[in-house]
């Protein structure tokens, strides 16, 4: 995974895997899904994500099983 914020215009890109773009999604206005041939997520691009995000408070925790 790989997350990147491009703070000059405010967008928030998520990387869940490394994979060919087959097709975007427009979940909203400023949320798009990015998909492979088989319907797997790539990654996801959240636009005006200190608003919508919370980005200032972000933190990431890995879960063993």
């Amino acid at each position: 995974m790989n997350i990147k914020y491009f703070q000059d215009t405010d967008t928030l890109y998520i990387e869940f895997r490394k994979g060919e773009i087959w097709e975007t999604r427009d979940l909203d206005e400023n949320t798009l899904l990015d998909v492979d041939s088989t319907g797997n997520i790539v990654a996801m691009t959240i636009e005006h994500a200190r608003e919508r995000a919370d980005i200032p408070s972000f933190s990431f925790e890995q879960v063993a099983a």
